[in-house]
C-alpha cells in the first residue's frame, strides 16, 4: 500500500469517527426517530416503532456525504 493511500485512509477514517462522534453527542437533541413520518404502534401489552422517516433522512444525508467523500 502505498503511503499517500495510507494516510488518505486514515483521514477519511478520522474524519467519520469524529461525524459519529458529533451524532453521538448531539443525540440527544436531532429529531431522527421523532420525524411525523414514523409509525409508532401501542398496544396493551405489545409496542411496535418503525422510523421509516428517519430512516429516509439517513439515507439521503449518507447518500450526500459519500457521493463527496468518494468523488474522483
Amino acid at each position: 500500500m502505498d503511503v499517500s493511500a495510507l494516510g488518505r485512509l486514515l483521514l477519511v477514517v478520522g474524519i467519520a469517527v469524529a461525524i459519529v462522534g458529533g451524532f453521538l453527542a448531539l443525540g440527544g437533541r436531532l429529531p431522527f426517530g421523532r420525524l411525523p413520518g414514523d409509525i409508532s404502534v401501542q398496544g396493551q401489552n405489545t409496542s411496535f416503532f418503525f422510523p421509516i422517516a428517519s430512516c429516509i433522512a439517513l439515507s439521503v444525508v449518507l447518500t450526500i456525504v459519500l457521493n463527496i467523500v468518494f468523488r474522483r
